[in-house]
């Protein structure tokens, strides 16, 4: 059986992502996936990387133990699922405060000797983002589109998966009920086929 691990961060039940998720969590589940979802907030997740954390972080295996419960629970999927809205052309606080604190050295990458970051996480064969913007995709793009560029750089190469997908609805800020349907039925389709 295939473990997702699905990070969702936003604070709002009633918000547009809190649908995306509930629409990957329920696809995902009803096609026979172990789905571990992790809403961040309402876990309580703490985002900020303190300073003895900051000082550890090179220290394995101790430098896991702060976060030693959300560790386990990357090592244990198989693909990894981040729904999420982009802010400020960036994630949440919280979801950049996760990968801060858990894709530490000996978790997501192994840092060698020459100073290469080299993928630890390539149990996770597949990996997908669903998020939404508040702008156009010319203005994400004319801004770097960071969101898009961690995904897809960053997190992609601690894991190397075999299947990546990025879905993202742009200009939420003028998005119709129309569009916003149009988008789900997109996730929707996109994670029968993940």
């Amino acid at each position: 059986m295939t473990r997702a691990l699905v990070l969702f961060a936003h604070p709002c039940g009633e918000s547009f992502s809190a649908a995306l998720h509930s629409e990957v969590v329920s696809v995902l589940q009803g096609r026979g996936w172990d789905v571990d979802d992790c809403d961040l907030n309402a876990e309580g997740f703490n985002p900020v990387l303190s300073e003895a954390e900051r000082r550890g972080y090179h220290d394995e295996p101790t430098n896991t133990g702060p976060v030693a419960r959300y560790v386990e629970r990357v090592r244990a999927a198989d693909a990894l699922v981040m729904v999420f809205p982009v802010w400020n052309f960036g994630y949440p606080a919280i979801l950049k405060g996760f990968l801060d604190r858990v894709f530490l050295p000996g978790v997501s990458f192994k840092l060698g000797e020459d100073g290469k970051v080299r993928p630890n996480l390539r149990h996770i064969t597949k990996l997908a983002a669903v998020t939404t913007y508040g702008g156009t995709r010319m203005r994400a793009m004319l801004c770097g589109d960071p969101p898009r560029k961690c995904v897809t750089r960053a997190v992609w190469h601690v894991c190397r998966p075999q299947k990546m997908r990025y879905l993202a609805l742009y200009d939420m800020n003028k998005a119709t009920t129309a569009t916003r349907d149009a988008f789900l039925r997109k996730v929707n389709a996109e994670m029968e086929a993940f």
